[in-house]
């Protein structure tokens, strides 16, 4: 059985790589000297070419914290690793580790090492992550080939290690999480996707899940994105350490009380079967302002319904929260073209657009991208 019969590439956003006996040949604590093992070559180029996909590393190594004080001082090296764990913990808590520092799901990791033992442990206590012996990474590589990649890939790994700065600074912050935030000057604007965005928010559908409203598929999103009565919005989002790019996508279908969709004299509706939000925004108010804004354009627009598609999942109990927060109930209907998902496993959830709307977060600046362009 091949990787890609294995496993979705779609879904890995880290790969975690053992240090002895497979970044490098060696024991690191069995040198005689201060210098680290040489890396080898070929496993450079792997991660170096994930990196150009989009796909981050790590490393998770059992061995004395040392090692990564000395890794410290080869920086052509280290610089290529996000979060890494070197200590003598098992190789799973130093995955969950790994996980909870990027914001990304455990299930996202791929485990690439050189001993049965330890990728037999992570198996068994972590089901949902892959491993890899050291051989296999060509295989690993050849899953990706001929799979788009766009801007936000290639800008991912530098944005991610933007985030590790963020969260330096926020350690060293006194103050209350509220007031860092406001520091932070956050500003997301929402508009209308335009053609170079698509290939973007085909990838949050694919490979968000925690902050992902339906689980829609890319070649579905494609479709109704490009038919009668549909538009796709982006939000993209800025603060005081740089850019995070395009963070949120959201298809909208308009339904208005003359059409296939809606019965004579029903109130106009919007009707958003995906709300997908990037993970590197959880717990910054992005989704809620995203959704609140949305909302807001609805009624601008004359809409007086608000739904929106839901198929609840494992991962995305943070979107499920936000929708209820946000008022929103669950409805007898299905939302139309919103894909395989059935009413058994999906609910379309509304609102009423009359009265007062939730307001966005009061540490982020919302604005509409044309507003905010002109």
């Amino acid at each position: 059985m091949s990787l890609t019969d294995r496993f979705d590439p779609d879904g890995v956003k880290c790969v975690v790589w053992d240090l002895d006996g497979t970044l490098w040949d060696e024991i690191a604590v069995e040198s005689a000297t201060d210098d680290l093992p040489t890396p080898r070559p070929a496993t450079l180029a792997a991660i170096d070419a994930l990196a150009a996909r989009g796909v981050l590393s790590s490393i998770a190594s059992r061995s004395a914290p040392s090692v990564l004080d000395r890794l410290d001082a080869v920086p052509e090296v280290r610089a290529r690793f996000l979060a890494p764990q070197v200590s003598w913990q098992d190789k799973s808590e130093a995955l969950r580790r790994i996980a909870k520092d990027l914001g990304i799901a455990v299930e996202a990791l791929v485990l690439v090492d050189d001993s049965p033992y330890e990728r037999a442990e992570v198996e068994a206590l972590l089901p949902g992550v892959r491993t890899l012996a050291p051989e296999d990474v060509p295989a690993l590589l050849a899953a990706f080939e001929g799979r788009e990649v766009t801007a936000e890939s290639r800008e991912r790994v530098r944005r991610y290690r933007t985030e590790e700065t963020r969260r330096a600074e926020g350690e060293r912050f006194e103050g209350s999480r509220e007031e860092f935030l406001r520091w932070c000057d956050m500003r997301l604007t929402v508009g209308a996707a335009t053609a170079d965005e698509i290939p973007r928010a085909l990838e949050l559908a694919a490979r968000t899940h925690r902050l992902n409203s339906s689980g829609l598929t890319p070649d579905r999103l494609r479709e109704l994105a490009s038919s009668d009565g549909h538009e796709l919005y982006t939000a993209r989002m800025t603060d005081r350490f740089g850019e995070y790019g395009i963070i949120g996508a959201a298809l909208v279908e308009r339904a208005h009380g003359t059409d296939r969709v809606t019965p004579v004299g029903a109130p106009a509706t919007w009707s958003v079967p995906l709300l997908a939000l990037s993970c590197r925004v959880a717990g910054r108010g992005a989704a809620a302002a995203f959704l609140f804004r949305l909302m807001e354009r609805a009624r601008e627009a004359g809409a007086e319904e608000f739904r929106v598609t839901l198929r609840p999942t494992d991962a995305n109990l943070e979107m499920r929260i936000l929708l209820r927060q946000a008022g929103l109930r669950r409805t007898d209907d299905i939302t139309p073209g919103a894909g395989p998902a059935t009413a058994a496993d999906s609910a379309v959830l509304g609102r009423t657009l009359q009265g007062d709307l939730p307001g966005s977060p009061a540490w982020l600046h919302v604005s509409d991208r044309e507003d905010a362009e002109a």
